[in-house]
């Protein structure tokens, strides 16, 4: 927007509306809706505690005795990607920004094609129970542990943020006691995870899903209403530019483009719905392969219903006369001001926060309960009784949820530059994680050593990129606090902004967030295809059936069958390092001879 010589709020408004004198409160009737969530999501955690086989075995705890059907699937799923801090923060992001954002739909497509057909068949009939299990069977336990280990941090740092986030926004804006949100959030989670295992958190997470729904909705209606209807908000908002067009510099500095939503979504994405511990042990709850790849499909037009509504509240957000400047709880402020008035509406939306809060945090209390369980205990102590692995199962969901609460605290001492980190290590761990799978599973001739270099040189790099995006950024954090004082800040901070194009190591620090899982998936899987051909690639024939998907011989399918094969080719084993590359450079050579010399 400074580039644009614009700034990025509404110019026809100069005071801020809200301050906190004008907080708006709960009524009795919001305090009852609110409390009717957190004790639905009790209730139908204690019933699968109760019925059926009572959690019994770790079938049944951890993976739903793989009896679940294509809706609730889905429907979860879509809970778990749709956490608190996305219902605050796109909203925010539409109303700062404009309507870029909502290109990232674009990449829903591949997004969820792609783990339908590829990584849905590999795991499900490998009969797995956690996702990391596949590293060994394709690599070594060795590469199996070091993939949990990412997956835990990675799980364990955004639990803190997803527990805080939406706690500290209600605190600020309905006087709930900050650290009573949280304890009430972590623990019911963890009681209905712990009590009624991956049944409870499916089945809560469709009520959820319902309820983030309805509150959206809410809001927008009434929103609407309130500020004039629909061709009023469609004349400010284009009057105010956040009606975005088809932005297709290719400048992967830029921070949204459509190259960078639709393609950097891309690989978030499968980061997400393709190796993600959390929607994997979903898919494999599935009764059938079948019902698990049709609830991939299914999640597609919920998400792209939950983006819309968002984006639109984030639209009549900018048409309401308010200029709000308290970003993390910009969304809390409008609704708390559009639905005063209207008794229950601002439970209905609070309660709709919290349901998507609830969804992803039970979600990866099982998760990494399941990993904890199957990849690092089982292994050491395979005579363990059923009777016994389900009880330690549930301890270590209930383990987790009380680190969750001690993360919460974590993020509340550091302030708000570290929930930005956090989010940031949320997007830069998954891209190694997804590079490793597709290591694994495109190319027959990666093996341990290479995988396990790969992932370690896949995090330095996101580790390097995303520290350095932080130290180097050439604007000041905005402010937390509503009133003049921060409108006087945020507005110095955007005229002191640079205008000049960064250049050496700052423009790689400048690189847009989404492209982090991109780039760091392709780290790993460069970094380990050389190392695998330096130290001895694996023989084709060495790998266990069912681990590859054969995408090179897919891609390549209108070469004759000798040319794939040179394509795909694998030294013998006990070459030295210098005969192994000679070799390599005179299979490229031949190969392109062959392309070439072919009518």
């Amino acid at each position: 927007a400074q580039e644009q010589g614009t700034s990025p709020f509404p110019k026809h408004q100069e005071t801020i509306k809200m301050d906190p004198s004008d907080q708006k409160f709960f009524t009795v009737i919001d305090y009852v809706i609110f409390a009717v969530l957190l004790a639905a999501s009790m209730g139908i955690g204690l019933y699968y505690a109760l019925s059926g086989g009572r959690q019994r075995t770790t079938q049944e705890f951890l993976m739903a005795d793989r009896s679940m059907g294509c809706l609730p699937v889905s429907l979860s799923l879509i809970a778990s990607f749709q956490s608190a801090v996305a219902i605050i923060g796109v909203p925010a992001e539409i109303y700062t920004h404009g309507t870029q954002y909502w290109f990232i739909g674009c990449a829903y497509i591949l997004g969820l094609f792609i783990p339908a057909h590829i990584f849905i068949p590999v795991f499900y009939r490998l009969r797995v129970s956690s996702a990391y299990q596949y590293l060994e069977l394709r690599f070594s336990k060795a590469v199996r542990i070091c993939g949990t280990f990412t997956f835990i941090f990675q799980m364990v740092i955004y639990m803190g943020v997803c527990v805080y986030t939406p706690a500290f926004a209600l605190n600020a804006v309905t006087g709930f006691e900050l650290w009573g949100t949280v304890l009430a959030t972590g623990l019911v989670c963890t009681l209905y995870t712990t009590l009624g295992g991956l049944k409870a958190v499916i089945w809560t997470d469709v009520f959820q899903t319902v309820v983030m729904f309805a509150g959206q909705l809410a809001v927008i209606v009434v929103g609407v209403q309130k500020t004039g209807g629909v061709a009023d908000v469609w004349r400010k908002v284009w009057e105010g530019n956040r009606i975005s067009g088809l932005d297709l510099n290719p400048d992967p500095t830029e921070r949204h483009t459509f190259w960078t939503l639709g393609v950097g979504g891309v690989f978030l994405m499968l980061s997400l719905y393709g190796v993600n511990q959390a929607q994997v042990q979903r898919y494999l709850s599935s009764r059938t392969e079948k019902e698990a790849v049709r609830s991939c499909y299914m999640v597609f037009p919920s998400l792209q219903l939950a983006l819309a509504l968002s984006c639109v509240m984030g639209l009549v957000m900018y048409q309401e006369d308010m200029f709000i400047v308290c970003f993390p709880q910009m969304v809390i402020y409008f609704v708390m001001d559009m639905l005063h008035g209207l008794p229950g509406l601002p439970g209905l939306f609070i309660a709709c926060l919290f349901s998507a809060a609830l969804s992803t945090i039970s979600s990866a209390f099982n998760s990494l309960a399941t990993v904890t369980m199957e990849d690092l205990i089982k292994p050491q102590y395979p005579a363990m009784t059923e009777a016994r692995a389900t009880l330690l199962s549930k301890v270590l969901a209930m383990s987790y949820g009380l680190l969750c609460l001690a993360m919460a605290y974590l993020t509340h001492l550091m302030g708000d530059s570290v929930l930005q980190v956090a989010l940031k290590i949320f997007g830069m761990v998954g891209g190694p994680i997804l590079g490793l799978f597709c290591l694994g599973m495109f190319f027959p001739w990666a093996n341990s050593i290479g995988a396990l270099v790969g992932l370690c040189a896949g995090l330095v790099v996101a580790f390097w990129l995303g520290i350095g995006s932080i130290l180097n950024r050439s604007t000041r954090p905005l402010p937390l606090e509503c009133g003049t004082n921060a409108t006087i800040a945020i507005q110095t901070a955007f005229n002191n902004t640079t205008l000049s194009q960064p250049s050496g190591l700052k423009r790689f620090y400048s690189l847009s967030y989404m492209w982090y899982s991109g780039f760091n998936c392709t780290t790993v899987i460069l970094i380990g295809l050389i190392i695998s051909f330096l130290t001895g690639p694996t023989k084709e024939e060495d790998v266990m059936p069912g681990t590859l998907y054969p995408l090179l011989g897919k891609l390549f399918c209108f070469l004759p069958e000798h040319l794939k094969k040179k394509l795909c080719c694998v030294t013998p084993l006990g070459q030295t390092v210098s005969e192994r590359i000679d070799l390599i450079a005179k299979n490229l050579a031949t190969f392109i001879y062959d392309v070439f010399a072919v009518e």
